[in-house]
């Protein structure tokens, strides 16, 4: 019996030994801080479904990078013998991504917003400019490589936009940059070259004003041609009483100086011949004297000058004439209304009815806040 009891003693003792060793053991050997891996885990996903690498991109790269620390700290510990494991640097590289994944993602939500607002607000001003180009431009006499600007300018805006719709900020970015160079860079270029135009505008008033006056005088019919609104308007007695639609040469800014350079003239002109049937090409025609003594003075000054080639002809055959209402600039210098429209003002005039061409009857400032 006492050896039956001794050997209980033994069994005893040795497990409350190694319950002890064990929990020695236990006590000893570090935990890996797996919490904290998975936390950070968690905050860099997040970080990443708030687009944080293209919208906090320092922030984010710097958590990922203290992350992939962690992970080879952590098996780097899991390769030593056991009770020679530290997870200490696993624990402050995971703390640390954590940190800067939860600050990379409300930076993202932060920088991702005032894209959005900055784009919104160069989207709208590029939709204007883009108006501006088609409304107060439309039959601008634009080179083929700023018509070509142009068109990839409104694609390119077109496609930001639907990039902008779906979210997607970086890719709007860039396409509303690239169309802002280009359909920005045609307007400006436009309006420098209009500017230059119009310093001509004290002259064309004056055109303008002595046609009106002299109407009211002589309480005759006259025409004034406003190539820039591309109107005809017919004054009777010094008042307005009609308007009409004009087609223009292709190359309508500036004055005729030669024969081939497809612009319409600028001055003061008379009607010297009334053509219809057979005779004209464009159901009824108003031959205009042009070119006038200014034209040809103008044209023997460029000539002496150098301006021109010694060859050069200053050309002829300008008319107001029907066939138009195709919505182009598209004569070779003439002035094109609807066979309709032509009808009528042929009706109103007659041999010697003055007609007046200038550039514009408004200044440039009022023309451009429409």
């Amino acid at each position: 019996m006492k050896t039956l009891s001794g050997w209980l003693i033994l069994i005893i003792s040795l497990s409350v030994i190694a319950i002890g060793i064990v929990s020695l053991l236990t006590y000893l050997v570090p935990d890996p801080p797996a919490e904290t891996v998975n936390n950070a885990r968690l905050a860099l996903s997040g970080a990443g479904t708030r687009r944080a690498e293209s919208y906090a991109d320092g922030l984010y790269s710097e958590a990922q990078a203290d992350y992939d620390s962690a992970m080879s700290r952590w098996k780097a510990e899991n390769r030593k013998f056991i009770f020679f494991r530290n997870y200490a640097d696993v624990e402050v590289f995971a703390a640390k991504a954590l940190r800067l994944a939860q600050q990379s993602a409300y930076l993202s939500v932060t920088n991702s917003g005032r894209l959005r607002e900055k784009l919104k607000e160069k989207i709208d001003s590029l939709i204007i400019t883009r108006d501006n180009i088609e409304v107060l431009f439309g039959r601008y006499p634009y080179s083929p490589e700023a018509r070509l600007r142009i068109a990839n300018g409104k694609m390119l805006l077109r496609e930001g936009y639907l990039a902008f719709r779906d979210s997607d900020y970086l890719k709007a970015n860039l396409k509303i940059v690239d169309a802002g160079y280009l359909l920005t860079g045609v307007y400006n270029n436009t309006i420098k070259e209009l500017e230059e135009y119009f310093r001509s505008f004290q002259s064309w008033a004056d055109l303008f004003q002595n046609a009106v006056k002299t109407s009211a005088k002589n309480k005759n019919v006259s025409l004034v041609i406003d190539k820039m609104a591309k109107k005809c308007y017919v004054y009777s007695g010094g008042f307005l009483r009609l308007e009409y639609d004009v087609e223009l040469g292709r190359n309508w800014i500036g004055k005729k100086r030669v024969m081939g350079d497809k612009a319409t003239p600028e001055g003061s002109y008379s009607i010297t011949n009334k053509i219809q049937g057979n005779k004209t090409l464009y159901h009824k025609s108003l031959a205009l004297d042009y070119p006038n003594t200014d034209d040809q003075a103008r044209f023997r000054n460029d000539l002496a000058k150098g301006v021109l080639a010694s060859t050069a002809n200053i050309g002829g055959g300008i008319e107001i004439h029907g066939g138009g209402g195709r919505g182009i600039d598209w004569t070779d210098g003439c002035i094109a209304l609807t066979d309709k429209d032509i009808d009528i003002v042929y009706s109103l005039v007659s041999q010697g009815t003055p007609v007046t061409i200038v550039g514009s009857v408004k200044p440039l400032n009022e023309i451009l806040k429409r």
